[in-house]
């Protein structure tokens, strides 16, 4: 008895073990050669999306997500390289607004707020790509974030009929981001459950017009 347990343990462990390689696997290869790290090397895209986090840790430390993300958006946009930026992130608390705070930085960055749209229902990576067009009508965009995260919104991007390719921001120090590259794994498999059951953006709403 303990010996048939021990064998469906191993079994259920490498089926899992094989699903989490083949999702990864899958979604570096959409996602090959559409990634950048320079901007000399970046094709022009009027619009880019840059996906939220929160500027601080649970600790009370700076999120280096964040404050790299933000380097990365106004870096860009200082090169020419895009023209307008959608900041999509959570607010679905009073006491926290990604989006608002994501702006402000930028606007430390000397971007202009004029340029800066919005998304306060950001809540996934899902929501963010999808509702870039579907509410910002842009099907073609330049997504911020750090490589890992860019090739999984590239990835949802393609399955939404929406040309994607990404700028990537510096990552942190591996033993900073063990437990993120750990979800990221998780997040790539929940990517193609979401596609099995058709899962949209929990809100859309009016649309808005990037002039």
């Amino acid at each position: 008895m303990k010996r048939s347990i021990l064998i469906l343990c191993i079994l259920l462990f490498f089926l899992i073990a094989g699903i989490i390689i083949c999702c990864n696997k899958r979604i570096e290869e959409t996602a090959r050669n559409k990634t950048y790290n320079n901007t000399e090397e970046i094709p022009y895209c009027k619009t880019a999306l840059l996906l939220g986090t929160s500027p601080k840790l649970k600790n009370g430390r700076d999120n280096q997500y964040f404050t790299n993300r933000i380097q990365a958006a106004a870096q860009l946009y200082k090169a020419g390289r895009i023209k307008y930026i959608i900041v999509s992130g959570d607010n679905r608390k009073q006491d926290y607004n990604e989006p608002e705070e994501m702006r402000q930085a930028l606007i430390g960055q000397s971007v202009p707020d004029s340029i800066i749209y919005l998304d306060y229902a950001g809540f996934r990576t899902l929501d963010s790509v999808v509702r870039t067009k579907e509410i910002f009508g842009q099907d073609s965009i330049t997504i911020i974030s750090q490589q890992f995260h860019n090739e999984r919104a590239i990835f949802l991007a393609e399955e939404y009929a929406i040309h994607a390719i990404g700028f990537n921001a510096r990552n942190v120090p591996k033993y900073q981001g063990i437990k993120t590259e750990i979800r990221e794994y998780l997040a790539r498999v929940k990517v193609f459950i979401d596609m099995a059951l058709n899962k949209q953006p929990h809100f859309l709403g009016e649309k808005i017009k990037i002039e």
